[in-house]
């Protein structure tokens, strides 16, 4: 065996030891190995600088933490979900329409009324989406009910109703798959064995060469040791178990109480302001005209104050601990929301119907009844009092910007989301601007002038809000979940929106903030945010599924004018398009006597998927405990 062993290393090393052809051979070999290493380490380097700033990410990892740039990733992962949005709607909706579609002042609905023509170009009619806005491609009410449009014979309602159902269908698929993908990563735990031993004797990237990169992972390793100090802290601590339930248990019903008293606070302001309005709001000051807008933020910005004093007392991990301050500053949200609804069904006020699209429709039933009798005058006066019904003269041109019309419930509730999402973003904006550039500015500047030390001292450089501005990401993408039915520019402004947030936060982030003082690390899977945009998803898609399947549509604008129900574009689709055995096929599967088992099943299924991976968890867990028990004797 020694021989056959001598044998292969000559016949291994045969070129370096030879000469000759052999040798050359050897040395291009050799070379053409080391290059094609190379190669492959600059493609994994040239695919991580194609990340969506995967850079910046790190950058901010390494000096704040995984907790922060945990925010930056969800924000990066909801970028790419609105871009898929964007171009399902700008793709199979807008397009088509803008160059197949009947072009502007062809129809009553694609004209500006005649009243309003002489501030359609007004800069602050603009600014509120009305004017020309409000007749374009951004808003439902400019779509044609024609069934097929263009040489191509595109079929606009079909595409339009496909669209707002896919997205809603795209977006559940998408976050469901994310949930079950990050539950496999972090199946197996964390391994901590040896934590301080390995971030000492293997951190370091021997392969840096360059000083801006070096910095970074310099502040990476430093930032990965403050975290594991802390987790190690917290496996060692002790504590007073009953002393830590009472706190505990206090904790949680200041917690309750505070947002008991922020919803009767909304419910007895709400009631205040409809009193005021019964009795006209010129008789009363700025703060009774806008009491409702103003306590609604004042409660948005001081209960999460409260929240994180309430935490205190808790004394849990920082991990656990920001997840409580995200459930209880998402139920204030949707608390405050919800009450603000309840207390408006007593007697609908004007300003806030955008809420719920029903609320919109049922204030419209008897307007709509009024055009339509006002509508039949017009007609009759266009013929001398009476309508022909079997006349051979050609009919009378009229300019569509005179032609009366009637309202257009669907248009003002895209209005009303697109200008919440602009105003929710210049809030964005405005407060990064005042709250951290100002802050940091002045504090930087006046600390040598100032009785104490502004740094250390009030008001100090602030920490990026994780909880704040995790749950207005949500709560924004709620809205476009919402409101795209409507508008379907509403995925194109929030791409636009999380496109500059993205830039304008990472500066802010490395400018003006200052890491935590416990600077912990994050889970690797974000599934609490998803859980909290699941919730958002299903409850944001409520009115829309309400007002697909059971309120009749305008009659005078949008793709599904003149139909009773919106979802009659199907049944009008399989009516004209396939043959009639295909229309039975699926009146039998959409039977709710099939549908339900189906759904049963479903549920049953993934009850027993789901309990399977549990102990499959379990079981690998387990293992890694044995292989570790039997490693270390």
């Amino acid at each position: 065996s020694f021989s056959r062993e001598a044998q292969l290393f000559v016949e291994k090393f045969e070129g370096a030891l030879g000469k000759g052809k052999g040798k050359k051979f050897y040395a291009y070999k050799v070379m053409m190995t080391k290059k094609w290493m190379k190669f492959q380490r600059d493609f994994e380097n040239f695919k991580t600088a194609c990340i969506p700033w995967e850079m910046k990410i790190k950058e901010i990892e390494s000096h704040f933490g995984s907790s922060v740039a945990s925010y930056f990733i969800f924000l990066r992962w909801m970028y790419g979900i609105n871009m898929i949005l964007f171009g399902l709607t700008f793709g199979l909706v807008m397009v088509p329409e803008a160059l197949m579609g009947k072009p502007y002042g062809s129809l009553p609905r694609k004209t500006v009324p005649r009243a309003e023509e002489a501030s359609a170009m007004n800069f602050a009619t603009l600014w509120d989406f009305s004017g020309f806005a409000q007749y374009s491609v951004l808003f439902y009410g400019y779509y044609n009910n024609q069934r097929t449009i263009g040489w191509l014979k595109f079929r606009m309602p079909l595409s339009y109703f496909l669209v707002g159902v896919g997205t809603i269908g795209y977006s559940f698929m998408i976050v469901i798959r994310t949930m079950a993908r990050n539950a496999n990563e972090e199946g197996g735990g964390d391994d901590t064995s040896f934590n301080f031993s390995w971030k000492m004797f293997t951190s370091w990237d021997y392969l840096i060469g360059n000083p801006e990169t070096a910095d970074n992972k310099f502040a990476s390793i430093t930032t990965s040791f403050k975290e594991a100090i802390v987790e190690e802290q917290e496996s060692r601590k002790e504590e007073n178990i009953h002393l830590t339930r009472f706190l505990r248990v206090l904790a949680n019903f200041l917690a309750l109480c505070t947002l008991a008293g922020s919803g009767y606070l909304i419910f007895f302001v709400v009631r205040r302001s409809q009193k005021f309005a019964l009795e006209g709001l010129e008789n009363y000051g700025w703060w009774e005209r806008n009491e409702v807008n103003m306590v609604m933020s004042l409660l948005g910005m001081f209960c999460p104050t409260l929240f994180d004093v309430i935490s205190s007392l808790e004394n849990y991990h920082p991990r656990i601990a920001l997840r409580w301050q995200l459930g209880r500053i998402f139920a204030l949200f949707l608390g405050n929301l919800y009450t603000f609804i309840i207390a408006l069904m007593d007697e609908i006020n004007l300003k806030a119907s955008y809420l719920l699209p029903f609320i919109i429709f049922n204030m419209h039933l008897e307007e709509e009844k009024v055009v339509k009798y006002n509508m039949t005058i017009w007609e009759a006066s266009l013929y001398n009092g009476t309508i022909p019904e079997n006349s051979t003269a050609p009919p009378i041109q009229v300019d569509p910007a005179d032609v009366p019309r009637g309202p257009c419930w669907e248009t003002m509730v895209g209005q009303e989301f697109v200008r919440l999402t602009v105003s929710d973003t210049m809030t964005t904006y405005i407060t990064i601007l005042i709250g951290d550039f100002l802050r940091a500015v002045f504090v930087r500047f006046f600390n040598y002038c100032w009785c104490w030390d502004l740094e250390y001292g009030f008001p100090s450089y602030s920490e990026f809000d994780i909880s704040g501005n995790v749950l207005g990401l949500i709560f924004n993408q709620g809205m476009i979940w919402m409101g795209s039915f409507y508008a379907p520019c509403l995925p194109a402004i929030n791409v636009f929106r999380l496109h500059t947030s993205m830039y304008l936060q990472c500066w802010a982030v490395m400018c003006c903030n200052v890491p935590q003082e416990r600077v912990f690390k994050a889970s690797r899977s974000n599934n609490f945010y998803m859980a909290m945009l699941l919730f958002i998803l299903f409850l944001s898609t409520l009115p829309a599924v309400y007002t697909i399947v059971s309120i009749p549509p305008s009659f005078d604008c949008g793709p599904f004018s003149g139909k009773t129900r919106m979802f009659e574009v199907i049944s009008e689709t399989l009516e004209h398009d396939f043959p009639s055995w295909f229309g039975k096929v699926f009146g039998y599967a959409s039977n709710p006597g099939l549908i339900l088992p189906f759904i049963l099943l479903m549920v049953l299924s993934i009850y027993y998927l789901n309990a399977t991976s549990k102990s499959y968890k379990e079981a690998n867990l387990e293992l890694k405990k044995k292989l570790q028990s039997v490693r270390s004797r």
